[in-house]
């Protein structure tokens, strides 16, 4: 298995801070779909980053392949709504992770 950084871009550069009720909602789906990863062992962090240049979201992922990871991604909540989000996908090829 191989660690993957999913990188999530948010519709527009003020989100989360002006979030619609329906975007709102669609992120309670996704929080509850990354839970869930989480819970399952194939995400190792989840979580948003305050960047001085805009608001975007962070999963480590431990996946098989670019492919899997890119999956995972794919089967966002988020993205299936084709709600304006989308992800970029790094690989990590070393970790130091707490024991």
């Amino acid at each position: 298995m191989a660690y993957f950084l999913l990188r999530l871009a948010p519709p527009r550069p003020s989100f989360p801070f002006d979030a619609t009720e329906t975007e709102k909602a669609l992120f309670s789906e996704h929080a509850a779909y990354w839970i869930d990863l989480a819970e399952r062992g194939q995400a190792v962090a989840v979580g948003p980053v305050f960047d001085a240049a805009g608001t975007w979201g962070l999963a480590l992922v431990e996946a098989a392949d670019d492919a899997a990871a890119r999956a995972l991604g794919a089967d966002d909540p988020v993205i299936r709504a084709g709600a304006g989000f989308a992800y970029t996908l790094s690989a990590v090829p070393n970790l130091i992770l707490r024991r």
